[in-house]
């Protein structure tokens, strides 16, 4: 008996980069969405076309590199946002809108102001429109857990006849319980009777996502939208890697059915996403957490080591991680070899950034006893999701004592020219960004500042991520990597500028 496919659609690009500091430049999501596609995800949300030209861009972009996931744009059911997502992914291989208007009382009532019929005539428009540009269409009922299911269905007849494909029922506030979530799923499914493909997207609210997902999945859903590593706006969305490792382990319960993920790529796909945003799982984050495969329990620790199968339920390889990740290369090691070694990791880079991480390697190599895979792959997503450098920082010299006036000396390369200046400030840090401001010219306010060790080992890689608003305008994400943390610190803030930069069309 051939297996059911349910439909993955990935929205990191789109809800997930609505958590808090989860914002990506252009190059990022780019990355990202090539990595998603490399997971084997059905659908890409890539974002938000009518919310800001940044986003437009980035979905134009994705549209155009990503051959073997549908390319979608959200889009509110209003004309010029549906236009603004049928232009974005006009040149993509397989392309979907995705329109949405709100359907709970408390929403028409308060956010919408409209009445029911209203909204149903808005929400035949959207569709009627989006058909114009995709034959590929969805349609969600925005907060669908707390909707009436009568006015739902009226709805819902209404946009299939418009042309609607799929229909998604979004528990938009996390509110429902699994068997709440999987009776409304059951009635609509009875309900349109195949005419459309049923889809949900679960909220964490109550950390009921991924139950929410699978209660959908068991009464007809066919489509569910999820994030990698959960991320989302307030308590985040149902997690991709939980709820395709528990329809693959719990084979028992979910035989009819299948995805078209490569769970091998789970691992690395979380890496890549939480290096980008900044944003780690929790250590017992399951499946992904790096504490998921820790057993510290001698109880557990005697199983494991008499059969895995005692106290484990995944391996680690199924989802592409290895465990023993000490890499046996060295700074004699060769381009081919080190090139060898990202392919497995996951990571395809193109001339320009495989020679830019290579040397940096080599670099690295010198300085560091051991090198380890997370190494690698923060050296390979630096590279590859580097904004073109509008600035270049050339040097960092830096004085600081118990008693004295913390100052930096900074030389920074912009275009042709070469700019040295130094300043002084409450602590080095403060003293580097002021520095990096006073040659740029533009002002930045910092929001956050991050440090971790990106392996093990006092000679560890330092990841820097700081969170930065420049010209009083929103905030946005730089990363910077090396072993000594101040330098590290001035190249995120330099990134933070170059993707602010780039976003705004300044590239001189």
């Amino acid at each position: 008996m051939s297996k059911k496919i349910i439909k993955i659609f990935d929205t990191t690009l789109r809800d997930g980069e609505q958590s808090p500091g989860a914002s990506m430049n252009t190059e990022e999501k780019i990355q990202i969405a090539i990595q998603l596609e490399r997971l084997g995800v059905d659908i890409i949300e890539a974002g938000f076309a009518a919310a800001s030209p940044g986003d437009f861009d980035a979905i134009e972009k994705i549209s155009q590199r990503v051959q073997g996931s549908t390319i979608c744009s959200l889009a509110r059911a209003i004309d010029s946002d549906v236009k603004a997502a049928g232009e974005a992914i006009a040149k993509a291989k397989m392309k979907r809108i995705h329109t949405f208007i709100a359907t709970s009382k408390i929403h028409m009532e308060h956010k919408l102001k409209m009445t029911p019929d209203e909204v149903i005539k808005r929400a035949v428009r959207s569709v009627e429109y989006a058909r114009t540009f995709a034959e590929d269409v969805e349609f969600s009922c925005e907060d669908a857990g707390r909707s009436d299911m009568g006015f739902m269905k009226e709805i819902v007849d209404a946009v299939i006849d418009a042309g609607a494909t799929t229909i998604n029922l979004p528990d938009t506030v996390g509110f429902k319980l699994p068997h709440e979530i999987g009776s409304m799923i059951k009635e609509m499914s009875h309900y349109t009777q195949g005419r459309a493909i049923i889809s949900v997207h679960n909220h964490n609210d109550l950390g009921l996502g991924v139950a929410n997902s699978l209660a959908a999945i068991s009464n007809g859903a066919r489509q569910v939208e999820c994030t990698i590593n959960g991320l989302g706006e307030r308590a985040g969305n149902a997690a991709l890697e939980e709820i395709v490792m528990a329809l693959k382990v719990r084979g028992d319960i979910f035989k009819e059915f299948d995805t078209n993920i490569n769970t091998k790529e789970i691992y690395p796909t979380s890496r890549l996403i939480a290096t980008i945003t900044g944003i780690e799982p929790q250590p017992n984050k399951a499946i992904v957490g790096k504490n998921a495969f820790a057993h510290e329990s001698g109880i557990h620790q005697d199983g494991m080591l008499k059969n895995k199968e005692t106290y484990e339920i995944i391996r680690p390889e199924d989802i592409g991680l290895d465990l023993d990740d000490t890499l046996v290369l060295g700074k004699h090691s060769g381009r081919a070899a080190f090139k060898d070694k990202l392919s497995k990791l996951g990571f395809v880079l193109d001339d320009e950034a495989l020679n830019s991480s290579f040397e940096r390697f080599k670099i690295l190599a010198d300085r560091k006893k051991e090198i380890y895979d997370d190494d690698l792959r923060a050296l390979a997503t630096n590279e590859m999701t580097s904004a073109p450098k509008v600035f270049e920082l050339i040097s960092l010299q830096l004085m600081d004592c118990s008693n004295g006036v913390p100052s930096a000396a900074v030389s920074i390369r912009n275009g042709e020219n070469e700019v040295i200046d130094a300043s002084i400030g409450e602590g080095t840090i403060d003293a580097i960004f002021k520095t990096i401001d006073r040659i740029s010219g533009h002002t930045g306010h910092l929001q956050d500042y991050r440090v971790k060790s990106v392996s093990k080992g006092k000679d560890a890689l330092a990841s820097v991520t700081v969170k930065v608003s420049f010209d009083d305008d929103s905030a946005i994400i730089g990363h910077g990597l090396n072993i000594d943390t101040m330098l590290a610190s001035a190249r995120a803030y330099m990134g933070a500028l170059n993707s602010y930069l780039s976003m705004k069309g300044k590239l001189k």
